[in-house]
């Protein structure tokens, strides 16, 4: 699996580049291996290269009937669009574990085949979230559409932070950025990178 941590280490040295160019401290930009249908050896590989961060599924909507798992198993969900899986979560959520951290997926382009909160509906689920306390609201992810350039809706992510932040919704993380456009969003203020394919290779491949 050597190459696993060949591509690793490109990945952390274009980290530290793209933070450097955005005047950020590379230290806060987590990488999150997504692993999802990889081999056990390819997951074992990724973390002896140092990376500790991994995640499942990032696309698609969490559904009703797999919230139990999550809950009981996971310590991040980046996919929360709906009070119903909100609530799921925190009543499935085992009272010995800690609360579990949650990021409002946010569906910016309005396309309804994707899955996602609408930029306008953002507030009013952060505050069921916020009221459950099995619960800790995190911040906000987007996967933006294939169409267009990736770095508007990296800016306007943030900038829905930044308002909501003013009405009093604490936020921090922002989730945004794969493997093709991960230094862009870096530069729009990510702190968490979702990277699949420059890490582990094609699916299959």
């Amino acid at each position: 699996m050597t190459e696993i941590t060949e591509r690793l280490a490109e990945i952390v040295e274009r980290v530290a580049r793209a933070t450097t160019r955005a005047g950020r401290d590379a230290n806060d930009v987590t990488i999150i291996a997504v692993s999802k249908e990889q081999p056990a050896a390819a997951i074992a590989a990724a973390y002896a290269a140092g990376v500790h961060h991994f995640g499942e599924n990032f696309i698609g909507q969490l559904q009703a009937n797999k919230t139990r798992l999550v809950a009981e198993h996971f310590a991040w969900v980046h996919t929360v669009d709906r009070a119903r899986i909100a609530e799921r979560l925190n009543e499935q959520r085992p009272q010995h574990a800690a609360p579990l951290n949650v990021l409002i997926q946010v569906n910016q382009s309005g396309d309804a085949q994707r899955g996602g909160a609408a930029p306008d509906e953002v507030a009013a689920l952060a505050s069921v979230i916020g009221a459950l306390p099995r619960l800790r609201l995190c911040g906000l992810m987007t996967v933006p559409p294939p169409h267009g350039a990736p770095e508007r809706w990296f800016a306007e992510l943030k900038d829905l932070r930044a308002r909501l932040r003013a009405a009093g919704i604490a936020l921090d993380a922002l989730s945004m950025g794969m493997s093709a456009d991960f230094e862009a969003a870096i530069a729009a203020g990510a702190s968490m990178i979702r990277v699949g394919t420059a890490i582990f290779g094609n699916r299959g491949a």
